[in-house]
């Protein structure tokens, strides 16, 4: 019995197997094999669930309740579909505030909007809203300076003690509520940072230098709009002294981030400059003084002094960004010329920070600090806190001038100016469900801002049918099952579309033998997998084409097709057997009973010479052809085959003059003294004008034409011929001599012309022979002297 048992088991799960693996890339909705309306929603935003308990059709499985809305509303009238939506819960209006006349706390000023949100979300489905932000005037700020106390800055440190009065007399341009504190920071206070002798540890300058005690930070100022008091306290720093080059500067910017009560921080704008020579230690440096417990990011200030500085390591780069953003803080980094490099590299990582080049002695602190304010208050840059598994979040910023971000540069404006309104549409999109469906809150926020704000996420989990479910429902099998969304939501140890089944009782050889139409061989007609002793018929990727019967022997795309199209379009395909439309006929639904195809232009079926079948002409007579048998190549056409019977009516001349009563009386002759009387198109249908010539060259005129509703013929004939006129000899005569003449007087002028340019070119020819003889003209050059002398070659003139 056991291995009858998980014989059973291991078929039906690889019938499970094989019906998951045949749903190929497609459909999503098909292919998630949902088995509850909830796990149906989860698939995508645009599935549905078909609730109607009588729905499926025979060898569907549950599965085919879910399908794409489009398609599933062709199907079913009863759609479960829940959608998301979205919630304003507070929604106070940004702040019109004037520079020193609003009395205003810093809690009541709002630069964002709306404050807090809920969205329902389902899976897929993007939930959008608008986030507006509008920069504030006379914004309070407090402002934390951090300066490098290392031996290196004496000379800076100096500049820096009348800091206060004068920076609070710059910031009244921009603020009329600025506070100002003051922190400095050297180095941890181990080897080989500093040197640990005593006499070092007293006063770690050389020579007859007077330095303080080493230290790692020291907060020397809490946040106060005193100017004086900062010049003061500032005035009594002493330079201290440390071994190496990097400085212990991360220390100090995360007690200053953690530290807000002793700081003093506020809910306004708040700003931290950082102000050195050197480079910094960061994470891992520790180990180098024998520490290696990473940095707890905690608050260790007692008395104003970082007493932890020899226990924990120095912050990662990472570490430190989040502190910061946590709690607000923009960072300007006031570094010399030589660190700017390493300090730009920093910035990079560090959002709504800014870098700016601090002069040899500080002495251009001020400007710097107002032009990085400048800067960093001019852009704003949204983060939002982490965001449950599965769920996204895109930024689309619309910023001054029509500027459009998408991106992660959706997430910023830049260039805005006091008073400015930005938006930022903003859409949240869940992909799954969470694990255990509870709500979630996230947080969106302004970098260096303190306001946020407050999202709350609820997810779409399960249908609104999945409350009404039945539990033990008699529909499901005599409650071996819940009822809910239509479907049987079957108990543990039961299967099949109605809970029929049990794995206890069904054995393979059970599930196979009610699988086999007429005891054949194929289970499901090899179109379906036999779960619970009945056939469920495979899915296609095409959610209109469908498997169906009680063994999947049937489908509605297997029918005979024309122009490609099963059924031609004109039918139903049910069990691979097209039903046709009315109208319709044949195998394919391509044979239209609709004759309108089939009328001639004189309202006659195929002229009279055919049948119309299937919508198109079948010529009775082969030497007819054309869409309604109006063509007979062979056959002359209705002018030349009515010409001798309308020339012996109205003549009385022509070949049928003898029998034109016997074999021309089968139209009406109507006689007219002018072309222009003739019947024209639009007058009589069926018109046809002709013009044919007689036995004497002689043209008449008449016109065809046939009455569709009485099926007569009616001809109209101008009673007058056109015959042509004799030639006039005289002109022609004339006319022939006269062109003889001229031509004859042409050809002369022609030949003469001719001659002339020959005898022309003869004689300039002579007179360039003339010109190159060689001889005297003077002398015959043919004369020969008779006269002959001969020498005697031996005469020695004796």
């Amino acid at each position: 019995m056991m291995d009858l048992k998980s014989l059973f088991i291991c078929t039906l799960l690889g019938c499970l197997l094989c019906y998951i693996n045949a749903q190929q890339d497609g459909n999503d909705c098909i292919k998630a094999n949902a088995k509850s309306c909830g796990e149906c929603i989860q698939v995508g935003a645009n599935c549905g669930w078909c609730t109607e308990p009588d729905f499926l059709k025979q060898g569907e499985p549950t599965s085919a309740r879910c399908d794409v809305l489009e398609s599933l509303k062709k199907r079913c009238t009863e759609i479960e579909n829940p959608r998301g939506d979205k919630t304003v819960l507070l929604n106070k209006p940004v702040t019109n505030r004037n520079h020193g006349t609003d009395e205003r706390k810093p809690e009541d000023i709002t630069q964002i909007q709306p404050q807090k949100m809920a969205l329902t979300l389902r899976s897929g489905e993007p939930q959008t809203f608008e986030l507006k932000f509008k920069r504030a005037e006379d914004y309070p700020i407090d402002l934390y300076y951090l300066m490098d106390l290392s031996f290196s800055m004496k000379d800076d440190l100096e500049n820096v003690k009348n800091l206060g009065t004068n920076l609070m007399r710059e910031m009244q341009d921009i603020t009329s509520d600025f506070r100002i504190g003051f922190g400095s920071f050297v180095e941890k206070t181990v080897m080989p940072y500093i040197s640990t002798t005593p006499a070092k540890l007293l006063n770690p300058c050389t020579g007859d230098q007077n330095c303080t005690s080493p230290f790692s930070y020291k907060n020397v100022l809490k946040l106060t709009n005193n100017g004086n008091q900062f010049n003061t306290l500032v005035g009594q720093q002493q330079i201290s002294g440390n071994l190496d080059s990097p400085e212990g500067g991360f220390d100090a910017i995360m007690q200053v981030a953690v530290c807000g009560e002793h700081i003093g921080w506020r809910n306004v704008t708040r700003l931290l400059v950082f102000s050195t020579d050197a480079g910094f230690h960061f994470a891992g440096d520790g180990k180098l003084g024998g520490i290696v417990l990473p940095n707890d990011g905690k608050c260790h200030l007692e008395n104003g002094m970082y007493t932890m500085s020899h226990y924990y390591d120095y912050p990662s780069i990472a570490h430190l960004v989040q502190k910061l953003s946590d709690n607000n803080i923009q960072t300007i980094f006031a570094v010399t010329e030589e660190f700017q490099p390493v300090y730009k590299e920093l910035k990079n990582l560090i959002p709504k920070s800014a870098v700016g080049t601090l002069s040899s002695n500080s002495s251009n602190v001020i400007k710097l600090i107002i032009d990085a304010y400048n800067s960093l208050s001019s852009e704003v840059i949204l983060e939002n806190s982490k965001l449950p598994e599965g769920v996204t979040i895109n930024y689309v910023s619309h910023c001054k001038n029509g500027l459009v971000n998408t991106g992660e540069n959706g997430r910023k404006c830049s260039n805005i100016s006091i008073g400015d309104e930005v938006m930022f549409n903003i859409s949240i999109t869940a992909h799954k469900c969470p694990k255990k469906g509870q709500d979630e809150t996230i947080k969106i926020k302004p970098l260096g801002f303190t306001e946020e704000v407050e999202i709350k996420l609820k997810f779409i989990c399960e249908c609104e049918c999945h409350d009404k479910g039945i539990p033990n429902s008699p529909k499901c099998n005599d409650g071996n099952g819940t009822f809910e969304c239509g479907a049987c939501r079957c108990n543990e140890g039961r299967i099949g579309r109605l809970c029929e089944c049990s794995t206890e009782e069904v054995n393979s050889d059970d599930l196979d033998a009610n699988c086999r139409r007429d005891n054949g061989t194929d289970i499901c007609s090899t179109n379906g997998d036999c779960i619970c002793g009945e056939c469920v018929c495979k899915k296609r990727d095409n959610p209109n084409e469908i498997y169906s019967g009680k063994y999947c022997e049937c489908d509605n795309f297997n029918c005979d097709r024309s122009n490609n199209m099963i059924c031609g379009g004109n039918g139903e395909c049910v069990c691979r057997v097209c039903k046709c439309s009315p109208n319709y006929t044949g195998s394919a639904c391509d044979c239209s009973l609709n004759t309108s195809t089939c009328l001639a232009k004189n309202g006659q079926i195929c002229n009279g010479r055919g049948n119309c079948e299937c919508g198109t002409c079948k010529c009775t007579d082969p030497k007819f052809q054309g869409p309604t048998c109006e063509i007979c190549p062979t056959c002359p056409g209705v002018c030349a085959e009515h010409k001798e019977c309308v020339q012996c009516r109205t003549f009385g001349t022509g070949e049928k003059k003898d029998t034109c009563e016997a074999d021309c009386s089968y139209f009406n002759l109507t006689k007219v003294n002018d072309r222009d009387k003739l019947p024209q198109p639009g007058q009589a249908t069926a018109l046809t004008h002709c013009k044919e010539r007689d036995a004497s060259d002689c043209w008449f005129y008449f016109t065809y034409g046939v009455n569709n509703t009485e099926n007569d013929i009616h001809v109209h004939v101008v009673d007058v011929l056109e015959c042509p006129t004799g030639p006039d000899i005289i002109p022609i005569v004339a006319g022939v001599v006269a062109g003889i003449v001229l031509i004859g007087l042409a050809l002369l002028l022609i030949w003469k012309l001719l001659m002339i340019i020959h005898d022309r070119r003869e004689f300039a020819k002579f007179e360039k022979e003339k010109m190159n003889a060689k001889w005297d003209t003077g002398e015959n050059p043919i004369y020969k002297s008779a006269v002959t002398t001969v020498i005697n070659p031996k005469y020695e003139g004796k």
